[in-house]
């Protein structure tokens, strides 16, 4: 097998995913991608309140489109199914990756669970919806990162890149829907937020470093099918595009001066902004991949 650095993108299919993949595999990784979407035109997420109803909305994206893209850039390619809210699903996905390729340098935490009321208001929340947010963006993520660390520790080293939100550390401008956000999903990102200061705490000194990256507002293809994401954007969130946090997740996990942002919340718009000028000449080099 060749000696090439393999990365695991999770929720690939689309959106932030999908970009972070493409940017590992322009860096020369074997790029590994998860999702719940495997085929083109079968790609849906539920409505972002209760209230909105409960008929899925179509969104498109899939594995099969991100894996195609990936290979095209010359590097190995590997989808593999996983449904964030089922923890068999996410212990397997990650035993997948090692099973074929035998390692993982780098894990990218980027999938979220798009569940039901994620949006809505305090006295609306259903106690259910805000279980499976916690259990899809905390203690899935956790046993994602359980399954993948002790072959990082094996290998002597790793990097884990977290995708946390604005969301879990700063009080919403507005309620949801009227340019804020709902208390369900940021309570669980913030659970999720203190997950990379454990893993450097325990195993920065085997190699294993650990990043928060802050994407920024993005409206992806999921967000933008949903709606709502108008009203952050007109109460002073400005929207950047899906590369911002792409290319800040390969810088994190590839340049050495990167240790330095350990213990911080990266803030990927800024982190891109100050970019030393090549680095932005060559990111802007790249052939684009539609």
């Amino acid at each position: 097998m060749p000696d090439t650095r393999v990365a695991l993108v999770t929720g690939a299919s689309r959106g932030i995913g999908r970009e972070t993949a493409l940017a590992f595999a322009r860096a020369g990784f074997d790029v590994a991608v998860t999702a719940r979407t495997v085929r083109e035109g079968r790609g849906t997420v539920p409505p972002r309140t209760r209230r909105d109803g409960d008929e899925p909305i179509a969104v498109p994206g899939s594995l099969e489109t991100t894996a195609a893209a990936i290979e095209s850039l010359g590097v190995r390619a590997l989808p593999v199914p996983m449904d964030l809210l089922d923890v068999d699903s996410v212990r397997a996905a990650g035993r997948r990756v090692l099973d074929v390729w035998g390692r993982i340098d780098v894990l990218v935490n980027n999938a979220y669970a798009q569940t039901s009321g994620n949006m809505d208001r305090l006295l609306d929340i259903d106690l259910a919806d805000a279980a499976a947010m916690v259990e899809g963006n905390y203690l899935h993520q956790l046993a994602l990162i359980q399954t993948v660390l002790p072959a990082m520790l094996a290998c002597g080293g790793g990097v884990v890149i977290d995708l946390v939100s604005g969301s879990a550390a700063i009080d919403p401008p507005a309620p949801p829907g009227e340019g804020g956000w709902g208390l369900s999903y940021a309570a669980s990102k913030a659970a999720f937020a203190r997950v990379a200061g454990m893993i450097n705490a325990e195993y920065r000194a085997r190699g294993v470093r650990a990043f928060n990256l802050s994407p920024g507002f993005v409206v992806t293809e999921s967000g933008r099918a949903r709606g709502g994401t108008r009203a952050v954007e007109d109460a002073g969130f400005d929207a950047v595009p899906a590369t911002v946090p792409a290319d800040a997740a390969v810088w994190l996990a590839t340049v050495p001066d990167a240790d330095r942002l350990l213990g911080k919340v990266v803030w990927a718009p800024t982190l891109i902004e100050r970019m030393p000028a090549s680095a932005v000449e060559r990111r802007n080099e790249r052939t684009d991949v539609t």
